[in-house]
């Protein structure tokens, strides 16, 4: 009898899944509330950064060990997608007025600390920022170059998996709001990827000892049109009160981000979370002063009180729960999805669940 897995939430980790377990021939559907372009997904505002180096200076050393494996990861996937994805391996750079050049020191120094002594950054002088970036020339005096980092449209790449998933006649039930419970009347295994829309569920009492609880971050993010500017690859300046990136996509659109807020509010975004985005915009390059906003948009990203993805299962119930990549999303997701693949192949096939995976290294956590 071929059993039936379900898919619960169609944002970025979800399709992943869906996507991955199709390939070998599974049978699966996918539900999610929102619809097939995903905007009510995390990921749909998201930069889409694969930046493991840059993210390390805050981020947790297993957050840092999956993003560089994702970075890889990313390749083979864009390249099995057919739907056109922009991607873009030219590093990124990091930027900085004068006045803040303590922040520089200080940013390099984590850089250095999370890469063990090693120096994963190249230091840009004011002429190699002008013939790699000829528009932020005389803009800034001094840059560090991140050479291994890229980035994705994030929502291209929702869109692609979409179609995927049409081209493998996945059926996909979007704006349909279901739980695990009415699920299991149907399907043999329930795969919950519903992000911060599984908070009651993920924290419901656990027989695991270290169970952590999951709980949103307010994320705001600006997407503007900027005809008169071009930029090669992402760019992070450095700000006391409002460190940003700029994430250059084609045709001139720049996604702008992000402040990190806690707090469970999906609110529009304030009037001084826009100031700040934008002002800091402004400071990179006056140019972008005549950009048109397209939109600032806000989500909560699913957090744990460690800042690690974590993947559960539960036997009894057959069920198993992904969550908890924070900001993260884009740059870790190919190997958390790839290894709850690992881990739901196992179980579908009444195989012997280890105690974490031997490539990731994340843990699969029983929930009884």
């Amino acid at each position: 009898m071929t059993l039936r897995t379900a898919i619960l939430g169609g944002g970025l980790c979800g399709r992943l899944i869906a996507f991955q377990l199709a390939e070998q021939g599974i049978a699966v559907e996918l539900f999610d509330k929102g619809s097939r372009n995903g905007d009510q997904a995390a990921a749909y505002i998201a930069a889409a950064m694969l930046a493991p180096s840059a993210e390390s200076v805050e981020a947790t050393p297993e957050v840092t060990k999956l993003g560089r494996q994702s970075t890889a990861l990313w390749q083979d996937l864009t390249g099995r997608l057919k739907t056109h994805i922009f991607k873009q391996q030219n590093g990124s750079l990091i930027v900085w007025h004068g006045q803040d050049r303590p922040l520089a020191v200080q940013f390099e120094q984590h850089l250095r600390r999370a890469h063990q002594g090693g120096q994963p950054a190249e230091r840009w002088q004011a002429a190699d920022i002008a013939e790699h970036e000829p528009q932020l020339q005389g803009r800034f005096g001094q840059a560090l170059y991140l050479p291994e980092e890229g980035q994705l449209d994030g929502r291209q790449v929702l869109n692609a998996l979409a179609d995927a998933l049409d081209e493998y006649r996945v059926p996909c039930h979007w704006h349909s709001e279901t739980d695990t419970a009415a699920l299991h009347q149907q399907f043999d295994w329930v795969i919950d990827c519903r992000g911060f829309g599984a908070k009651s569920a993920w924290n419901r009492p656990s027989e695991i000892q270290t169970a952590s609880k999951l709980r949103g971050i307010r994320g705001e993010v600006a997407r503007v049109y900027a005809p008169e500017m071009t930029l090669h690859r992402p760019v992070r300046l450095l700000h006391p009160r409002y460190p940003l990136y700029i994430a250059p996509k084609e045709n001139h659109i720049f996604v702008i981000g992000a402040t990190q807020i806690e707090s469970e509010s999906n609110a529009p975004a304030s009037v001084r979370s826009g100031l700040e985005l934008l002002s800091a915009l402004y400071a990179v390059h006056p140019a972008f002063g005549e950009a048109q906003i397209l939109e600032i948009a806000t989500n909560l990203r699913p957090t744990l009180n460690h800042h690690n993805p974590e993947i559960r299962y539960d036997l009894k119930q057959q069920l198993v729960e992904v969550n908890g990549l924070f900001r993260h999303g884009f740059m870790i997701s190919p190997a958390v999805t790839a290894a709850a693949v690992r881990l739901i192949t196992r179980l579908i096939r009444g195989q012997a669940v280890p105690e974490s995976d031997d490539i990731s290294g994340l843990p699969y956590l029983p929930l009884n």
